[in-house]
């Protein structure tokens, strides 16, 4: 079993009828939404935020984050007393700059997208001696994600028939894979869900080598990562690893859907794993034999985020629906 650290909690794992109904196959919700921070990155990145302090040799962490790795990144350091900063892009949230600041984090606006912020903050964690804490990139992030299949090891009956996860850069979709090893369920098949417009998952699937996107087009800005890291296109290679792409509008409906049956408000990143059930998705890969009919259970990762509230999700309908 990877460690737990000190920062994450147990998550439920909640069956759903709604989608039962829809797919007619037993779903489980693994709700991430239910973190500290409101999303599952607290795994990782508290792990990773523990080693650093354990090592005693960092001047602080620097995290360049559109939302949840820079949330997880502030409470862990607070809880941890270790100075943070989070560089965040332009096209954050106000919401989001306001909660890291309530952690005590020091808050600096660069750029445009990811890309723009995360450059920034690697300049200064060389001139400052910092350490980087990386949304999605790192052996430790993946280890501590990784705690997510060993606490469904400990709670399903079997092994499940398919694992739905939303990719940005892939540091959840690397973690999945790694405790689905560790618990000797490697073959599971895994459903990676992207939007159009922050798919660099798929696209570099497609072309057989990472690519990086001219832009993020996406509304689900947390889905944005220009390339996937290396070792999730790696792990993407697997046989038992499908990739799929929704709309905007598909991930939108999916959010507005799960509040409704399900009675819990998550991001657009979220939207598109959700997607894969209320859009149809899994229903055409059955259909098409990539997945098998009938399925002994699915599992949704419900990665949740904590930069939505009702203010955002009437943007979000206003903007995509436009």
């Amino acid at each position: 079993m990877s460690k737990q650290n000190g920062f994450h909690v147990v998550t439920p794992l909640l069956e759903s009828t709604g989608m039962f109904k829809r797919i007619g196959t037993t779903v489980y919700l693994k709700m991430e939404s239910s973190q500290p921070t409101g999303s599952f990155k607290i795994r990782g990145i508290g792990y990773m935020c523990e080693n650093v302090a354990s090592s005693n040799k960092s001047k602080g962490v620097i995290c360049s984050s559109g939302g949840n790795a820079g949330m997880a990144t502030a409470y862990a350091a607070r809880k941890l007393n270790l100075p943070a900063t989070i560089v965040l892009p332009s096209s954050t949230p106000q919401l989001v700059a306001q909660k890291l600041k309530d952690q005590g984090a020091t808050v600096k606006v660069v750029g445009k997208v990811w890309d723009d912020a995360n450059a920034e903050a690697l300049r200064l964690a060389e001139s400052e001696g910092l350490t980087v804490i990386h949304p999605f990139n790192h052996p430790l992030v993946w280890k501590g994600h990784s705690s997510i299949v060993h606490e469904l090891k400990a709670s399903l009956p079997s092994k499940p028939g398919a694992i739905v996860v939303s990719v940005g850069g892939g540091g959840l979709f690397c973690g999945i894979i790694e405790g689905l090893d560790e618990v000797g369920w490697g073959d599971a098949p895994v459903l990676c869900m992207e939007t159009v417009g922050a798919d660099c998952l798929n696209v570099a699937r497609k072309a057989r080598d990472l690519v990086t996107l001219p832009d993020i087009t996406s509304e689900a800005t947390c889905l944005g990562a220009k390339t996937a890291c290396q070792q999730a296109f790696e792990y993407s290679k697997r046989p038992n690893v499908i990739s799929e792409v929704v709309t905007d509008l598909q991930a939108l409906e999916a959010v507005e859907l799960f509040l409704d049956e399900e009675r819990v408000l998550v991001e657009l990143a979220c939207g598109a794993s959700l997607a894969a059930v209320y859009s149809g998705v899994i229903q055409r890969l059955q259909e098409e034999g990539r997945l098998p009919k009938p399925l002994d259970s699915l599992v949704m990762i419900v990665c949740g985020g904590g930069s939505v509230n009702l203010a955002q999700l009437q943007h979000l309908q206003a903007v995509i629906r436009k």
